[in-house]
């Protein structure tokens, strides 16, 4: 059990700084600004220096929501969450949010407990006792380390953040066994006092690699023969600056982006196609395509086969460029691979390409016709239910003003994914690329409201909601005005109609759902069956600005979703 009633006894005599107080002191230091964890007895002592330090600590209701809370903080705000999770259980609990964080390069800092020093791997039966933790926990991580005495704490926090900072991200596992995180630290290194007013004007800078310039070079070259070229942007150019618009343009070429880098174009730039390499209209550019660029992108299946049909194929030269170097020649082989920052290198090739013109933009401006020609094959496409979905979606981003939407596995983020524009990166995200889990909605929304300040809707279904519903009550505790867009097809729609198009038999999936209104009451949230466009208009005017989560319950059979799909635009 997690939460045992009985705590170790305090020594007679406690340290000045215990090691548990000196941790929360560097992970200040490193600019931590929120912790999600769930107290027990084996961490009790990480919370004894949190007072002294500017670290808000949120109570998620289980340790898998802290997990994914600790994700869409990064992703909607950019900085590092951090968990303090228990031995055994807790972190058995939180490692399929780890593998969600680990297939999107989603950074998040995991420190947990694990038995004293002389017990643990011992086999004899203590309290919350794994047989392997660390062995466990790194396969879901970069990296797992345990810290067996204080004086090793400076060192393996620095390294943490090294690998946010200069590397792929992705989670990183720190535990500590109980006796040491009391023990005395006194004598440990502590974190640099700052004399100015900046914060932190005293980190040390690691960043990603400076890409080659002879091969920078070397992409130019291979681009004057190429005669239709595509660029592919992927999540590791999400805070590329203005440069990711330039290079498209410099390079003239078609441009798609996935999911998780929706927003880095303009819905409306008359280069870009968005989402859709999945649909056949975009393989085919992309299939035509005699010189392909990929950047910051793991051309996996959850971006370019969301079908699963094995159909996305590149036949041209293909040149990759990316922070991590075993991505770059995985799934598809390279021509041309650039190790490096993305924003370093995209600022590079702007440059060099910068007054040079070359023969594919000779051709009238080819890119231009391929790209339409593409987007009118997508309309025809286009079928009522995507068009409804689409529309409601565009209705909301039109209507709240710098809205987040993050969605779990569920029809609208599917429709979403392909045809939703974003305004801007970190708009759009979601638990169906990589790992692909469900639960993830809810929760990932209550940490991007925490660390982004602005509105949130959750896109979650009436199946998926069952799985981390209890973090509703999180969001009343809060106080925060979270949308919480309930698509209700009585059980696992999508998995249903999977069975039925395969013949098989619907076994699990037309599971029972519950009554949603009295449920959101007995959390302290609010309730609306929406069921009319101008009740939703009405609804998201007031209820953004209040201080309680709300479910909006939608039927995907509803009327007025088939009206609204009427009007639907893509690229819009």
């Amino acid at each position: 059990m997690t939460h045992a009633t009985k705590s170790p006894s305090p020594s007679a005599t406690r340290s000045s700084l215990t090691c548990g107080e000196l941790l929360v002191q560097w992970l200040e230091y490193y600019g931590v600004e929120t912790v999600f964890g769930i107290p027990g007895v084996h961490t009790v002592e990480l919370y004894r220096g949190l007072p002294n330090t500017k670290i808000r600590h949120i109570t998620p209701r289980h340790e898998q929501g802290a997990g994914f809370m600790a994700d869409g903080y990064y992703r909607a705000s950019g900085k590092i969450g951090v968990c303090f999770i228990i031995t055994g259980p807790g972190m058995t609990n939180i490692m399929t949010a780890m593998a969600q964080a680990l297939a999107d390069s989603i950074p998040m800092l995991i420190i947990s407990s694990i038995n004293k020093v002389k017990d643990t791997g011992s086999g004899e039966g203590h309290l919350h006792e794994l047989h392997d933790q660390q062995g466990m926990v790194s396969k879901v991580a970069l990296t797992s380390k345990t810290i067996w005495q204080p004086e090793s704490l400076p060192k393996v926090i620095a390294e943490a953040f090294a690998l946010f900072n200069g590397a792929r991200p992705g989670p990183v596992h720190i535990q500590l066994p109980i006796d040491i995180i009391t023990a005395d630290a006194s004598h440990v290194e502590k974190p640099p006092r700052s004399n100015t007013s900046a914060d932190h004007v005293s980190l040390p800078q690691i960043m990603r690699p400076l890409p080659n310039p002879a091969q920078l070079d070397l992409i130019i070259e291979s681009l004057k023969t190429a005669k239709n070229p595509v660029l592919l942007y992927g999540g590791g150019c999400i805070d590329v600056d203005q440069d990711a618009q330039k290079l498209a343009e410099l390079i003239d070429a078609p441009t798609f982006l996935t999911i998780n880098a929706k927003g880095l174009l303009p819905p409306r730039h008359p280069l870009s196609l968005g989402s859709n390499q999945s649909l056949a209209a975009g393989r085919a550019v992309i299939t035509e395509a005699d010189w392909v660029l990929a950047i910051g992108t793991e051309l996996g299946e959850t971006d370019y086969d969301v079908f699963f049909n094995g159909g996305f194929h590149i036949n041209g030269t293909l040149i990759r460029i990316d922070c991590d170097a075993a991505q770059l020649q995985r799934p598809f082989r390279a021509d041309i691979a650039v190790l490096g920052d993305a924003q370093l290198a995209i600022s590079g090739l702007c440059a060099r390409l910068k007054g040079q013109a070359f023969n594919h933009q000779a051709l009238d401006h080819k890119a231009l016709s391929r790209v339409n020609n593409a987007k009118q094959a997508l309309l025809k496409e286009i079928t009522p239910n995507f068009a409804g979905q689409n529309a409601l979606l565009q209705l909301i981003r039109d209507e709240v003003e710098d809205v987040i939407f993050v969605g779990d596995s569920t029809q609208p983020v599917y429709s979403g994914n392909l045809g939703f524009e974003a305004l801007s990166t970190r708009r759009w995200f979601n638990s169906s690329t990589g790992f692909g889990t469900l639960g993830y909605g809810l929760p990932a929304a209550i940490g991007a409201m925490i660390g982004s300040k602005v509105p949130v809707v959750s896109l979650i279904g009436d199946g998926g909601i069952q799985f981390t519903i209890a973090e509703l009550i999180c969001a009343a505790e809060l106080e925060l005005p979270l949308i919480v867009l309930l698509w209700n097809n009585q059980g696992y729609g999508e998995i249903r109609r999977y069975m039925e198009e395969g013949g098989l038999p619907l076994i699990g999936v037309n599971i029972k759902t519950p009554s949603f209104e009295p449920l959101a009451a007995g959390f302290g949230a609010g309730y609306r069956r929406i069921t009319d466009k101008q009740q939703l208009l009405d609804a998201l005017k007031t209820d953004t600005k209040g201080k309680q989560p709300i479910i909006y319950e939608i039927d995907e059979s509803d009327a007025f979703l088939t009206e609204m799909g009427k009007d639907f635009a893509c690229f819009t």
